[in-house]
């Protein structure tokens, strides 16, 4: 499994050279062996892409993202297939019951509660908030009938990035969060089709229009991570800039503790999904949420 994750702002052409990633700039040439890549991401809407590059990402299961005159994450590259065992585990996904999917959607919103109060105490927020959350954690039903996760989240922003915070709104932060949460979710999408599943198939995301469903679930426990930095690093600046662009990529590159052991935040991503497929094949196995007090903020 690569580890480098590649993010191209200057370019003039990029393409394979024997076993290379091989990136062209005027006169200047740097190759990067494809092996060490784990991500390529890039970052200038005038590069030109070979067919021979693309072919070659999918050979060694690279995620490409490739980002608009926006800078945002428009388009991701994933090979057809994540292995041959696909058509076999898109049966078995179906075949997921709504009682598994219900339990699943309870816990996994409960651990991302638990990563928001962690947030909140660590930046030495409001104790009335966290109080609340705590309570609603403690509350969540199967399948969160009772939308325990949306009263948490709204009481959450607003005590984290301010009363007059609004989700969405089309700001400095907002465009800090959904940078960060796009590239945490092509991290996690490459997981799941490299295990072969289907991303458009979710638990408890069922959006007819969303390719990520699956992908969105998973990424809710991990999501603090992101609201963490842009909360110390970006919350006070005018501007999304190139800096912050690449410290939010830079947070999938640390150490996060998982299963009592250090590993790389790209390995915790996918001992969970083996942990959440464990669990739903087997309840035997414990579901084992990653922590927000576990990664090397």
């Amino acid at each position: 499994m690569g580890w480098r994750i590649v993010y191209i702002e200057e370019s003039d052409y990029i393409t394979s050279y024997l076993d290379n990633l091989q990136v062209k700039r005027e006169n200047n040439k740097i190759n990067i062996p494809f092996s060490d890549i784990h991500s390529l991401i890039i970052d200038n809407y005038k590069s030109v892409l070979s067919v021979q590059l693309i072919n070659k990402c999918a050979a060694n299961n690279i995620n490409v993202v490739i980002c608009g005159i926006d800078h945002m994450p428009h388009s991701f590259i994933y090979p057809v297939s994540g292995q041959n065992l696909a058509p076999k585990i898109l049966k078995q996904q179906i075949a997921w019951t709504k009682d598994i999917k219900d339990d699943l959607h309870k816990q996994i919103i409960q651990g991302k509660i638990e990563n928001q109060i962690q947030v909140l105490v660590a930046n030495e927020k409001d104790q009335f908030t966290i109080d609340h959350l705590t309570k609603f954690q403690s509350e969540v039903l199967l399948g969160d009938k009772t939308n325990r996760e949306g009263l948490s989240a709204k009481m959450y922003f607003r005590s984290l990035f301010g009363v007059d915070f609004i989700r969405f709104k089309d700001d400095v932060i907002n465009h800090a969060l959904n940078y960060g949460y796009s590239i945490l979710r092509s991290q996690i999408s490459k997981v799941l089709i490299s295990k072969g599943l289907n991303t458009s198939l979710g638990l408890f995301h069922r959006n007819p229009e969303n390719e990520f469903n699956l992908s969105d679930d998973v990424i809710e426990v991990f999501r603090p991570i992101v609201d963490h930095y842009v909360y110390n690093n970006i919350s006070k600046s005018e501007a999304l800039t190139r800096e912050h662009r690449i410290n939010l990529i830079k947070l999938t590159t640390k150490k996060m503790r998982y299963r009592k052991e250090n590993h790389t935040f790209l390995n915790v991503i996918n001992l969970y999904v083996s942990n959440i497929l464990d669990y739903i094949n087997d309840k035997t196995h414990e579901l084992l949420m990653p922590k927000f007090k576990d990664y090397d903020i």
